[in-house]
C-alpha cells in the first residue's frame, strides 16, 4: 500500500508569527498547559532544540496511547516551515515506521492559513487503517482550535 499522506489547511485569525511561535516553536510548553489530557509533559533526550532534537512526549488521558519519541526534522523561521516525526512509541502501533508533519505558515491579512501535511510511513508491506488516521487528523484539528482559542484569548503572548 505504500505511505499514506493527508493534507490540512487551516485558516486563523490569528497572526502568523504568533501561530509560528506559540503553536510550533513553543508548543512543548503550550500544549501540555492548555490541553494535559491531550500531552502531559515533554522531556528533550538529546539535542539543543534544532533540527535533531530527540523529545519523549508523554500522552494524556484521551489518547489511548501513552508515550512517543519525537525528532525535529526542519526549523526554518524565516519561511515559517517547522517538521518533526514521530520515531518511537506505541502509537506506530508495530505497523508504521513513521509519521511526520510538515507545517508551512503562510500569512495573510490579519490572520494566516496553517498548512499541515502529514505522512505515515508503513513497516514494509503494513497497511494502515483509514480509521486511525481519520481520527489522529481529527485530534490534531482539535490540538490546534484549542491553541487557536488560547492565543486569542492571550494577544501578545508570542
Amino acid at each position: 500500500m505504500g505511505a499514506v499522506t493527508t493534507d490540512v489547511e487551516v485558516v486563523s485569525a490569528v497572526p502568523a508569527q504568533t501561530i509560528f511561535k506559540g503553536f510550533l516553536l513553543d508548543m512543548d510548553n503550550l500544549i501540555p498547559k492548555v490541553l494535559p489530557q491531550a500531552i502531559k509533559s515533554v522531556e528533550k533526550i538529546s539535542g539543543d532544540g534544532g533540527a535533531g532534537t530527540i523529545k519523549k512526549v508523554t500522552l494524556g488521558e484521551v489518547s489511548q496511547f501513552t508515550v512517543v519519541k519525537q525528532r525535529i526534522d526542519e526549523i526554518d523561521t524565516e519561511a515559517l516551515k517547522y517538521s518533526y516525526s514521530i520515531i518511537e512509541g506505541d502509537l506506530l502501533l508495530n505497523i508504521i515506521e513513521s509519521i511526520t508533519s510538515k507545517f508551512t505558515v503562510v500569512p495573510t491579512d490579519g490572520g494566516c492559513i496553517v498548512k499541515n501535511t502529514t505522512i505515515y510511513t508503513p513497516i514494509g508491506d503494513a497497511v494502515i487503517p483509514e480509521d486511525n488516521v481519520k481520527e489522529a487528523t481529527e485530534q490534531s484539528g482539535m490540538v490546534f482550535k484549542a491553541i487557536e482559542a488560547y492565543l486569542l484569548a492571550n494577544p501578545g503572548l508570542y
